[in-house]
């Protein structure tokens, strides 16, 4: 009987109050694994949001000492909790991420297609435009002014980059902790739809013509050394002239000299897959722990989800029409779409492009090309990140 007391009494507790909003982030977990698990749309993170989402909104009443895992209603410290302090906070979840995809990233093709670096910069303008949107929406609408305002908008803007770990960097770093679960939702959720988002705003920027564009790849071998130095020299440089991108910098490029040393090769694997893998589940499931209906239920949240959304487009944009106009000045053309894979969602831009290309014309491999301008997103938006946070940094308290 005590037991259905506590459940009939938890029941209730969806009737009072502002609790409702539990049973709101019940369906958007269920739609995040659901997204995850019928349509495969990045499950290792999705799932795991998904259903830190659910748990963290479960009702005191109910199941007894489930809200102390966020370390809600009480004193008592939560493992959820323990994981935002430990993880997010301290930025250590970020810094893990990024040394395990520099071990993933082989860099050759850009050595190969130097240039495609300048895709990297210009699929970044979505950031500073939304940036600037973004300042004007929160005084204007949302009373949101000063400091918090222009805090709110560098991490809003950073979205568009489609860069989840410098995303959570640039939100932590400023502090914005009851912003935190729209944020980080926003960017690994949209990080998750690139095959969903760019297609279309792929092919309404070009002609059938120009996304059957070849572009020719030749196979040369790099020189180790020159394999072994970049990671160097790119983490001195970063760190000379943006120093606040120096820690995301610097571990995506320290991964990448384990890679590329050949003789770490056990531990180049390890991050490539055993730290990949748990450091996405611990970020998963304490990014849906960040979703508490009281803070995610606003009309914030869904201006973070749309700004990030138009911050994503904005970049996508930004990087094929960079190759539109570069194409006007060049006698062998470049395949447009290939500047929509300057975002920083590594491989999936790429793959998203190829797929397109191989759509248009079966024989068409573009593949190389779209991972050299997907590798210099991945650094484009570390630097853009870096950058914002600086300038931001000069004009707030």
């Amino acid at each position: 009987m005590e037991i259905l007391a506590e459940v009939f009494k938890g029941v209730l507790y969806f009737g009072h109050g502002d609790n409702w909003k539990a049973l709101i982030m019940y369906l958007i977990g269920g739609l995040l694994i659901f997204l995850a698990v019928k349509f495969e749309y990045e499950p290792a993170l999705l799932l795991p949001i998904g259903f830190g989402a659910i748990l963290v909104n479960l009702p005191f009443n109910v199941v007894g000492r489930v809200t102390n895992l966020f370390g809600i209603e009480t004193a008592e410290v939560g493992f959820l909790e323990i994981l935002r302090e430990a993880g997010i906070s301290t930025e250590l979840f970020p810094i893990l991420i990024f040394i395990a995809i520099g071990a993933m990233i082989d860099f050759t093709p850009l050595f190969k297609n130097p240039f495609m670096i300048f895709f990297g910069a210009a699929a970044q303008f979505g950031i500073f435009a939304t940036f600037l949107l973004c300042l004007w929406l929160l005084p204007t609408f949302f009373g949101i002014h000063g400091d918090e305002a222009l805090k709110l908008s560098a991490a809003v803007g950073i979205i568009g980059a489609a860069d989840g770990p410098t995303t959570i960097y640039v939100g932590n770093y400023f502090n914005l902790v009851k912003y935190m679960g729209p944020i980080s939702v926003a960017a690994y959720s949209y990080m998750s739809l690139v095959p969903i988002i760019q297609p279309p705003i792929i092919k309404l920027l070009t002609s059938k013509k120009e996304r059957k564009i070849r572009m020719d790849y030749f196979e040369e071998k790099v020189p180790k050394v020159v394999k072994i130095l970049f990671p160097i020299v790119v983490t001195i440089v970063a760190g000379v002239l943006v120093p606040m991108s120096a820690p995301l910098v610097g571990s995506l490029m320290f991964g990448n000299l384990i890679r590329e040393s050949g003789v770490l090769e056990r531990l180049s694997q390890s991050a490539q897959n055993e730290l990949a893998n748990l450091v996405t589940l611990l970020l998963g499931i304490t990014i849906g722990s960040t979703m508490l209906a009281d803070r995610f239920i606003d009309p914030i949240t869904a201006l973070i989800m749309g700004l990030g959304l138009l911050a994503f487009i904005f970049d996508t944009a930004g990087g094929v029409l960079f190759a539109k106009f570069l194409n006007l000045f060049l006698k062998k053309k470049i395949n447009p779409m290939i500047g929509a894979a300057g975002i920083s969602a590594f491989p999936m831009s790429a793959r998203v492009v190829q797929k397109i290309a191989k759509e248009e014309d079966p024989t068409n491999f573009i593949l190389m090309q779209a991972i050299s301008s997907n590798v210099s997103g991945q650094l484009g938006s570390i630097i853009a990140g870096g950058l914002v946070i600086a300038l931001v940094s000069m004009f707030v308290n």
